[in-house]
Parts: C-alpha cells; sequence; structure tokens
C-alpha cells in the first residue's frame, strides 16, 4: 500500500534530481513510497541514468514547460496516496524525514500541511518559513524598506527555525499536504507559473481552516536556486509577475496596480543600480531583460486586473523549476 505520493518538478535539474532520488530511496519505508518525475521539457541529461526506487515510479514527460504550479497538479493527479509532498529536485532528504513528516501530518487533523527543516549546503538552516505578504509589506519590500528595518521581511529571519510552530507558510522545495485538503483546494492555482503558488496554497488552507506547521525533526539539505540560477532573467520576471497577481488576487486591483509601479518605478532600479555599484554588466543586462519581459506581460496582467482575477500564465518559455 502507497503511503506516501513524492512529486518532484524537474527542469534541467541535471545530477540534483539523482541526488534527491538516491534520498528517497535511502528513506525508510521507501517501498511505500510512490514518486512521481514530471519534467518541463528539460534539454540536459537530467533523466538519464536516474536510480531505481523501491517504491513505484512515474515519469511524465511534458512536451513544453508548463510551470511549476501546473506540473505539480500533474504529478499529484497521478497518485492515490493519503498524503503529498512536494519535493525541489535540488533537495535531498534524511532517511527518517518522511515517515517522519508524514506521521505528524496525519495525526493530527487540525494539520493541513507541514514543512521540513531545510539545511543550507553548509549544514546551517535555513530561514525558510514566511509570514502571508500584506499590501503594507509587500510595497515596503518592494522599495527596499526590510533592509532599512522599516518593514517586515518575507522569511522569518528573526527565528531560528530549531523548534516546531505553526507559520503562515512552508516553502515548496518541501511541501508536504494532506490529499483530501489539496484536492479540496482545488491544487496549486496554475495562474502562477512559478513562485507564490505556495505562498497562495498555505494561504487559502489556513482560511479552510487547517494549520501549517514547520516541523524542526524532519530535515532537508537544499541547494536553492538549484535550476532557476540558469535564468536569472526570467526569474526575477516570474517573482515580480507572481507577486502582481497575487496581490491582485489577495488583496485587489489597486494593490496590485501599486506594486506594478513599484516594479517599475523602485525594484527593478535598484535592482540595476546594485549590479551597476557590483560593476557586472551581465547582471545587468539580465536585469533589463527581466524588465522587457514583464513590459510585454502587462497587457495580459492588467487585463485580468480589470476582470477582477489574475489571469492564466502567457509568459516566454523559461524556468518551470521553483528556488
Amino acid at each position: 500500500m502507497t503511503e506516501l505520493d513524492v512529486v518532484i518538478v524537474n527542469w534541467n535539474g541535471g545530477s540534483l534530481l539523482r541526488d534527491c532520488l538516491a534520498g528517497i530511496a535511502a528513506s525508510e519505508g521507501a517501498e511505500r513510497i510512490a514518486v512521481s518525475v514530471v519534467d518541463n521539457a528539460s534539454t540536459d541529461t537530467s533523466l538519464d541514468g536516474l536510480p531505481a526506487l523501491p517504491g513505484p515510479f512515474r515519469l511524465i514527460r511534458n512536451g513544453e514547460n508548463l510551470g511549476f504550479g501546473r506540473a505539480c497538479n500533474q504529478g499529484a493527479a497521478a497518485g492515490t496516496a493519503p498524503a503529498i509532498l512536494f519535493l525541489n529536485p535540488d533537495a535531498r532528504v534524511e532517511p527518517d524525514t518522511l515517515v517522519c513528516a508524514r506521521a505528524a501530518l496525519l495525526v493530527e487533523p487540525g494539520w493541513g500541511i507541514v514543512g521540513a527543516r531545510l539545511r543550507e549546503a553548509d549544514g546551517t538552516t535555513a530561514r525558510s518559513c514566511a509570514r502571508a505578504p500584506t499590501p503594507a509589506g509587500m510595497l515596503g519590500r518592494a522599495f527596499a524598506l526590510d533592509r532599512l528595518g522599516l518593514a517586515r521581511p518575507h522569511f522569518m529571519r528573526e527565528w531560528d527555525h530549531e523548534t516546531d510552530r505553526a507559520v503562515d507558510q512552508v516553502m515548496g522545495a518541501f511541501l508536504m499536504i494532506r490529499r483530501d485538503l489539496f484536492a479540496a483546494l482545488g491544487g496549486f492555482d496554475e495562474r502562477f507559473f512559478v513562485y507564490y503558488e505556495d505562498v497562495d496554497l498555505c494561504l487559502r488552507a489556513r482560511e479552510a481552516g487547517y494549520a501549517v506547521r514547520h516541523l524542526a525533526g524532519p530535515s532537508a539539505r537544499h541547494l536553492g536556486q538549484g535550476t532557476t540560477r540558469q535564468a536569472r532573467a526570467r526569474r526575477l520576471f516570474y517573482i515580480l509577475r507572481s507577486e502582481i497577481l497575487y496581490a491582485g488576487k489577495h488583496h485587489g486591483r489597486a494593490v496590485a496596480l501599486a506594486l506594478t509601479a513599484s516594479a517599475f518605478g523602485a525594484q527593478i532600479p535598484l535592482r540595476l543600480t546594485q549590479a551597476l555599484l557590483r560593476r557586472s554588466p551581465a547582471e545587468a543586462r539580465e536585469v533589463l531583460r527581466a524588465a522587457c519581459l514583464l513590459a510585454a506581460a502587462l497587457p495580459e496582467i492588467l487585463s485580468g486586473l480589470r476582470a477582477g482575477s489574475t489571469p492564466s500564465p502567457a509568459v516566454p518559455a523559461g524556468s518551470g523549476e521553483r528556488a
């Protein structure tokens, strides 16, 4: 009997995917864990020589990059286990992580989502849990006021993540959810091509009356930006786009329009200035490319705001993998 479905969205993950699967293969109760790798049209060799797994394995190949949330929904639909783990290919779990996280999630009826303690490459614990974005917080961070202590940072950096607690959001790099809750929520909102889909899912789970919990015991090594570092301009574009779409969905059109203005009036100029101060013309070019991508997407974004909802993504080909 399958007890856990693990869904991994891959986009040019290279050896990271094989390392991730090796960690699952070495997990306790691995024979009762079903793994679905959803490949978003990779062009590298990441699907070659995948390690054998004790439990069921599915490989779903997409002919084009469908985005992170949509690919996650594909993988989830292929399974039947009572719990689903969405795991990034740049994460490697410890042998007891999956069984401990699953047990914690399902033993408490009020818990809907759990996340594991994520460790950096050097072994230090990452500050990976975040606050639900508020209009003031999103606009403050757009103008870098969080760096001056005038706005709260998105991630909970003031807490060491070494203890269990309820949080607003756990990172999608390791997000385990009850299958019945995932189905009731309609899965990930596919209008977020990548980024903020985990923020949105956690918020909807809490609004449905379920707790989102960080677990300090189960842990996984997480490299972060394992594949999106290959596409820096598109990464910045998707972050800015998803911020605007999230604001439009949860805080209304006015906040979304304000964030759109701040993207061009503050965030992009600040990033461009930083790149120039670092004397990195290549980085500056990537920032400008991101600005052009966002400008090209504005008609689609704004039409959705006028309609009172976020639009389906019409975006250039790029990374469907998340940081």
